[in-house]
């Protein structure tokens, strides 16, 4: 009996993947953690874009295959136009052209807050603090999300466990808010682009500052403290 010399191959299972971030020699990283991932069962064909217009113009785009994992950084040039400030905004136009895409979000953004309200608002198969960023992290990380897992880097976990008091929680209403005081947009005018009255616009300023301890009378503060948080 004489043996097979030449066993069948099994095709290559393919993966479209997309990274976006402002930074090309990251994205060289990210490409080449990929393409090291189990090369003989995988075949990854890696879409990049550098900013919100760039990736807003390939998602879009009719002949755009699905993506199956993205990796989107948090921060980024914005595409005003289209309402989109960042990765996370990103990641819900993602998700709502392919709702099967897992998302891998990456931040230098530290702050609970922050983390709490990408894990609330995207529920990201993947979120990682660019500080805990290893080449093997990538790698495990990338592997944990193949395999319809979820995986938070080491900071992510850390503050995760912190107390609850350290938590700041605040709602869209207030993001538009903080967004329109950071744009210089009159506070009479503000009503004309968030659908609650001027009273209510001014009381949640006031507990904005509040919340955030400004003491002074001026927005510039309030904006300033907000962003440094991550709040918008």
């Amino acid at each position: 009996m004489t043996a097979e010399l030449n066993a069948p191959v099994s095709p290559l299972i393919k993966h479209n993947i997309l990274i976006v971030d402002d930074h090309p020699f990251i994205i060289e990283g990210y490409k080449n953690a990929i393409t090291r991932y189990s090369p003989k069962k995988y075949e990854f064909a890696i879409f990049q874009a550098h900013d919100c217009r760039s990736a807003y113009d390939l998602i879009t785009d009719k002949q755009t295959p699905d993506f199956d994992v993205a990796f989107l950084d948090i921060s980024m040039p914005a595409y005003e136009e289209k309402d989109l400030f960042s990765g996370e905004d990103l990641a819900k136009l993602v998700l709502s052209k392919m709702p099967n895409c897992s998302i891998i979000l990456l931040t230098m953004y530290t702050e609970l807050l922050k983390i709490k309200t990408i894990i609330r608002t995207i529920n990201p198969n993947g979120l990682i603090i660019k500080n805990d960023l290893t080449f093997d992290e990538l790698l495990f990380a990338f592997d944990k999300v193949m395999k319809n897992d979820k995986y938070y880097s080491q900071s992510v976990q850390k503050m995760l466990n912190q107390s609850h008091h350290n938590s700041i929680e605040i709602d869209e209403f207030d993001k538009q808010i903080l967004f329109h005081l950071s744009k210089q947009t009159p506070m009479h005018e503000m009503p004309h682009y968030i659908p609650i009255s001027l009273n209510a616009i001014q009381k949640r300023k006031m507990n904005l500052k509040e919340l955030l301890k400004i003491k002074s009378d001026n927005d510039e503060d309030l904006v300033k403290e907000a962003k440094s948080k991550g709040l918008f």
